[in-house]
């Protein structure tokens, strides 16, 4: 839930405080702008939705997904697993937040390459965006890494 709280002051400071939309672009970095980018669809943009049926369908589909993190987290084996699908499902209810109070998610951190990268190369994302990336690679980082928990009616030593 930190995620999601973090998000939305992120997004509230930047649309009503800082005033991203009249300053844009703030350059960071040869490769990094601060922008506002309004996403209406998913990642990507895939599957946009400017109307309120296909954002209820969107919203409707973020809220399945994050019902079965929510039994995964519920159900996880250690605190690392517990925090990884913490992050995911606090993004995913910042972007859902955005989708429902907005009607698009807000997105500012324009990462971007005259390279031709892949999908890195003009790519905009949020603090949401961020706690999902987080939460898989810990997820990804704990299937990898994480040491097998012993077989049940496994004999001691």
């Amino acid at each position: 839930m930190l995620a999601a709280v973090l998000d939305q002051f992120h997004k509230y400071w930047m649309l009503d405080v800082f005033g991203i939309e009249a300053r844009q672009p703030v350059t960071l970095t040869p490769f990094l702008d601060v922008v506002l980018s309004w996403n209406y669809g998913v990642s990507y943009s895939l599957f946009p939705a400017h109307e309120d049926a296909g954002r209820a369908l969107l919203l409707a589909g973020q809220g399945l997904i994050v019902a079965g993190l929510f039994w995964w987290m519920w159900r996880a084996p250690n605190r690392l697993t517990t925090l990884a699908l913490g992050l995911v499902i606090g993004g995913a209810l910042g972007n859902a937040a955005d989708r429902l109070t907005r009607g698009a998610v807000a997105d500012f951190f324009y990462l971007h390459t005259t390279l031709p990268v892949g999908p890195l190369a003009n790519y905009v994302f949020n603090v949401a965006d961020v706690a999902i990336a987080a939460g898989v690679a810990l997820l990804l980082f704990e299937s990898l890494f994480a040491p097998e928990p012993p077989a049940e009616g496994a004999a001691k030593a």
